[in-house]
């Protein structure tokens, strides 16, 4: 059966999920929010198309790893007689002659182990969501296919005969294969293809030896940090939500949406998370990415989401060709979120900029001509904090004042406070300081319910969701305020799922939510921490990563029940919360030395 038990590779322009059996079953051309090349993984449980298989004739077991500190993925595959063979998946990714080269191409190398094995190279791309692309070899070592986002050329050293029928040939010394633009191949196939994989894998492990990681839990947090760098479009500093689209958050629930974009939200708690790794790259191409947008807002209104090149047209469709994953479709296509207004957006595009105000490393530190641009943000956040959205879950039909996007906005006008005090612009700091206490005011007095105890998600109502737990992330509430900890006791009795958080439980535009939000899960473990609770936040958290998928990665869901992982993967969220946990929870260097 079809399931996210998947493993991704890339090179932050294309990247491609491989499943248990070493197929390539997603991976979208030119860029992650483009057409799918491949799309097995929506294809149904038994596609026809969609795919890239290495296939051992006999194949009874596989094993599948990461090499150390890097997107590149080894699986072996053996039969019952004693033959094997190893493949090496990998997107080229490294430095040459002073630039990034990280093409729209996909490389294989297969390798026999042992005995005599037989393999059989099964590639059946599609083209314009699920049609099979037609493939026709063009010379003795290509075979070109015509999707219609590209043209595609796999060059190989392999039979190209026997590729093209694929039938089943001995594997007598290493093949190379490589899905690219349709282009002559230069040089040597085989050294070419090894020397890319070498510098490739460099180039990952010089990045991750640059990390500040943890003590404990090194694993999980250097393999989260990758993976949220592969979901970085490194051309504009774009970060996507997840890497697929229209995989449910449920069976069956319809709850099928587009994560392949950028939202404002979603890249502010990735880049928020790498920067406490020092992952400063990621940060300063993602603030290139938000100075455009900024620059380019109409009206200084921002979007919740834009495509990777900050493009904000992203109309909404159904692909029917494609069945879903699993059969559940439908398979949508762009994200009407686009169309919603969303306050807390203003928030995190100062609280992702402000650190380019303090933080000396950069090459490009932040000056008063963009705190002029971010105050034209904070104004929208003073004028709009108090006024109805969709909130952070993105409701599609109806709106109200949420306690999340207005103290988002409240954190926009505290941030640019510390940011003109650090360009020594006094009368700034003052004035939005004193903007931040206007809206604190506001804030306390119309979201806190004496009657239950509690924060309210929204200033009208009594509505009780996760996301007031963020309340102390944000520094608009301590740990010890009691306020707080009472709210921590009403999100845990009304939300809590056994190990698991939902986002709230209350019916929605598809109905009662069924499945645990695992962000939410990370944010208790950090109130459980904060609150003195540590050793029910590290078994918490220690249950969290036994949940993950074999390639140690976590989906936008999971059922409290089953434990099954649902919705995009991987994704971003998710994987922030991997390591801020970590990074809040683990002893210390110092304890070790």
């Amino acid at each position: 059966m079809t399931s996210l038990n998947l493993w991704p590779i890339g090179n932050c322009q294309v990247s491609a999920l491989i499943d248990t059996a070493g197929r390539m079953v997603w991976g979208c051309i030119p860029r992650v929010d483009g057409d799918p090349l491949f799309s097995a993984l929506l294809g149904g449980e038994e596609p026809d198309h969609g795919y890239w298989a290495i296939e051992l004739e006999g194949t009874v077991r596989t094993e599948q790893r990461y090499l150390r500190n890097t997107p590149v993925l080894e699986t072996i595959q053996s039969d019952g007689a004693g033959a094997a063979i190893q493949i090496i998946d990998f997107c080229p990714y490294y430095r040459d002659r002073g630039r990034r080269f990280r093409p729209v191409a996909f490389a294989r190398i297969v390798r026999p182990l042992s005995g005599r094995p037989r393999i059989r190279v099964r590639l059946r791309p599609t083209c314009n969501w699920g049609h099979p692309a037609s493939g026709s070899i063009g010379g003795t070592s290509h075979i070109r296919y015509e999707a219609e986002a590209m043209v595609m050329r796999m060059t190989t050293d392999a039979p190209v005969g026997y590729v093209q029928e694929e039938r089943f040939f001995r594997l007598e010394h290493p093949r190379h294969f490589f899905l690219g633009p349709d282009e002559s191949f230069a040089g040597h196939i085989a050294a070419t293809l090894d020397g890319m994989l070498a510098r490739t894998v460099n180039e990952w492990r010089e990045w991750v030896r640059g990390l500040a990681v943890p003590l404990e839990w090194q694993e999980a947090v250097i393999r989260a940090a990758i993976t949220l760098k592969l979901c970085q479009h490194e051309e504009s500093g774009a970060i996507v939500a997840a890497l697929t689209t229209s995989i449910p958050e449920h069976a069956d629930s319809g709850r099928n949406w587009d994560y392949r974009f950028c939202w404002i939200r979603d890249a502010y708690y990735t880049v928020q998370a790498l920067n406490r790794l020092g992952a400063l790259d990621v940060l300063e191409n993602y603030l290139v990415y938000l100075r455009n947008i900024v620059d380019s807002a109409r009206g200084g209104h921002i979007q919740p989401l834009y495509d990777v090149l900050g493009g904000a047209y992203l109309p909404e469709r159904e692909e029917d060709l494609l069945p879903g994953y699993r059969g559940m479709g439908p398979v949508r296509v762009g994200n009407l979120a686009y169309q919603q207004v969303q306050h807390d957006a203003y928030g995190q595009i100062v609280l992702s900029n402000v650190q380019a105000f303090f933080d000396q490393r950069l090459l490009r530190p932040a000056e008063v001509e963009d705190f002029m641009a971010l105050e034209k943000v904070g104004e929208r956040a003073f004028a709009h904090f108090d006024q109805p959205d969709a909130g952070l879950w993105e409701l599609r039909t109806r709106q109200a004042v949420h306690t999340y996007s207005a103290a988002m906005c409240w954190a926009a006008c505290d941030r640019l406070a510390n940011a003109a005090e650090a360009l020594g612009l006094g009368d700034r700091a003052d004035l939005w300081a004193g903007r931040a206490e206007q809206l604190r005011a506001r804030i306390e007095a119309e979201a806190w319910r004496a009657d239950s105890c509690r924060m309210s998600a929204t200033l009208n109502g009594d509505y009780l969701d996760a996301s007031v737990l963020q309340l102390l992330e944000l520094r608009f509430l301590s740990p010890d305020d009691p306020r707080f900890t009472m709210t921590l006791e009403s999100v845990e009795q009304g939300l809590r799922r056994g190990s698991h958080v939902l986002r709230y439980d209350t019916a929605d535009d598809f109905g009662l939510p069924q499945t645990a939000f695992n962000i939410c899960t990370f944010w208790l473990i950090e109130a459980l921490h904060f609150t003195g609770r540590s050793d029910e936040a590290r078994a918490l958290f220690e249950e969290m990563l036994s949940r993950r998928t074999s390639a140690g990665l976590l989906s936008e869901d999971i059922d409290p029940r089953s434990g099954e992982l649902w919705g995009n993967y991987p994704q971003t969220y998710s994987l922030a919360g991997t390591i801020n946990c970590a990074v809040l929870m683990s002893r210390p260097w110092s304890s070790i030395r």
